[in-house]
């Protein structure tokens, strides 16, 4: 079986047992093989190959590749994911994302039906690569190019994390030039290298901490974070209720009239454009800091006019 069979059917394992925990092995050789049949129809090469030999192999891969323990429940005789990773943010995004590809894959026999917007090159490619190298904890090198620069720099890195912001994904990583975590978006990144150079992990980097009051991909060097309060008009509040702009987000207020949040988080140039996307149907209360930079930034624009 090809590697991408291997991976999709790590993937479903997943699905299956996040959909259905306490599943025997029975119904995930069925449904396995229900998944790969539809699937066999756009790719021939994938084929299911599956036994309870296989199936305890997969349980240590999706371990080393993923990080989720699949255990077994010698009382309700199935098995599931560990309560506290099946929960985590990390393990919905991922399936969110594998049913995305799956129908997305499937889109240019149905144009008429789905229509999905052109965007160049994300660097998904070297997802996989990358993956393998924070796993391994491998050095790595490769060209990047930031948009605000001509120059396109050789860097020498320890991965660390793979980060995605609004369809974009970053890596997170280690530069060996000042030994400082930096954010590298994957489509600017290329000619990328896994060297055979180990690198040790700094307990200190702690990825999920660091970004906890983070919007988006910048994390400030100093400051603390703010406490956020922000009024939006009643739709508009709708759409912020059913995806909420930070995990810290809490309702103060929704009256009918106005939907009030408070958010604890860095105020950054990432939060502020998501801000500004949401135009006249929101208004932030306080601090009086981003009250005043909103005011700034909304009379410049209007003076263009």
């Amino acid at each position: 079986m090809s590697k991408k069979g291997f991976i999709y059917r790590y993937l479903l394992i997943l699905k299956k047992l996040k959909q259905k925990p306490y599943s025997t092995y029975e119904e995930i050789e069925r449904y396995l093989e229900h998944e790969f049949d539809f699937m066999q129809l756009k790719d021939e090469s994938i084929a299911v190959g599956f036994s309870k030999r296989t199936f305890q192999r997969d349980i240590k891969e999706i371990r080393s590749i993923f990080g989720f323990d699949i255990e077994f429940s010698k009382k309700i005789k199935g098995y599931f994911i560990s309560e506290n990773e099946s929960e985590s943010a990390s393990f919905s995004n991922l399936l969110e994302a594998f049913d995305l590809f799956n129908s997305l894959n499937i889109t240019h026999d149905l144009q008429p039906l789905v229509f999905v917007e052109k965007k160049n090159g994300s660097g998904a490619e070297n997802l996989y690569g990358l993956l393998h190298a924070i796993k391994n904890k491998l050095k790595i090198k490769f060209q990047y190019e930031k948009f605000w620069e001509n120059e396109i720099t050789i860097r020498h890195t320890s991965p660390i994390a793979l980060k995605e912001f609004k369809n974009r994904w970053y890596l997170l990583a280690m530069d060996e030039k000042d030994h400082k975590i930096k954010s590298f978006a994957l489509d600017r990144l290329s000619d990328l290298e896994i060297t055979d150079q180990k690198f040790k992990v700094n307990n200190e980097h702690n990825i999920a901490l660091n970004y906890q009051h983070c919007y988006g991909i910048i994390q400030p060097m100093d400051g603390q974070p703010e406490e956020v309060i922000l009024s939006f008009e009643p739709t508009q509040g709708k759409y912020i209720k059913s995806l909420p702009l930070h995990s810290s987000q809490q309702i103060l207020l929704d009256d009918g009239k106005q939907f009030q949040i408070k958010l604890k988080l860095f105020i950054t140039e990432d939060f502020i454009m998501e801000l500004l996307s949401h135009g006249n149907r929101i208004k932030v209360l306080q601090p009086k800091s981003l009250v005043d930079e909103m005011k700034t930034i909304l009379f410049d624009a209007y003076k263009q006019y």
